[in-house]
């Protein structure tokens, strides 16, 4: 069987390296004891070297948030895909949410996805619409997200990517995405991907979900939505609730 993976997005916390390692070494004494999930943590980038220094091979993989769709340049500001390669990075997160808000296009995302797969770092793709209509219109905007976002990725690149379905209204919401309807959601985007790469490809493409899960919904989630994991936020640096979904999840 393979492993479930949680991937945790630090997002722009903590404020002091002191805390991010506190966060950091907790989570990795959790991870150590789990044998069906694979935790991955994506923290601020001005943290990543040191805690890469300070984990224990395989418990937790670091990953990075966002990366940059050219490999050098004038591009102030902007991280490499060739630095996080150097520095052993697995995962990127990318295309998420209140990146795409700022500006980041598809076509920005899809050249970063390529670029990632093409170098051997395993993008997360996020993808997610912002409401849900009765007329099914947020389907065709999801495979419409989809399809650019991979329309430079080719079948041979495939294999390592994750795709992180996160519906915009669900973020930050007081209840996550109901099972059975990310049940059906997760069913549609293997579709999509089918139609894109074969069933074979589509169906090994582990499919997450993100959107106010925590450690009491984790579970429900699951067990109906059919997942292959999940994409943690706010929750995944409150220490006490990040470890018991773990745990949860592992069980």
């Amino acid at each position: 069987m393979k492993k479930r993976i949680i991937v945790g997005n630090w997002k722009m916390n903590p404020t002091t390296f002191d805390e991010a390692k506190r966060i950091f070494k907790s989570t990795k004494s959790a991870a150590e004891k789990l044998k069906s999930v694979s935790v991955v943590l994506c923290p601020p980038f001005v943290y990543i070297p040191q805690l890469l220094n300070s984990r224990t091979e395989s418990a937790v993989s670091v990953g990075a948030q966002d990366v940059y769709f050219e490999e050098r340049g004038s591009f102030t500001g902007e991280i490499s895909p060739l630095m996080l390669k150097d520095l052993g990075i697995k995962y990127v997160i990318v295309g998420h949410s209140e990146k795409r808000a700022k500006g980041q296009t598809d076509e920005m995302i899809a050249k970063k996805v390529a670029m990632l797969l093409e170098i051997g770092i395993s993008p997360i793709l996020c993808i997610g619409e912002e409401t849900r209509s009765e007329d099914g219109a947020h389907l065709d905007f999801l495979k419409s997200q989809i399809k650019n976002s991979l329309n430079k990725v080719s079948k041979k690149n495939i294999g390592d990517l994750i795709v992180a379905y996160e519906p915009i209204w669900a973020i930050g919401a007081k209840e996550a995405m109901k099972p059975e309807d990310i049940y059906e959601m997760s069913i549609f985007i293997r579709k999509v991907l089918a139609d894109l790469y074969g069933h074979d490809e589509a169906v090994a493409t582990p499919v997450l979900y993100g959107g106010s899960v925590n450690f009491r919904n984790a579970l429900e989630i699951f067990e109906k939505g059919q997942i292959n994991g999940l994409l943690v936020g706010r929750e995944s640096v409150n220490v006490a609730g990040f470890v018991e979904l773990l745990k949860t999840i592992d069980a």
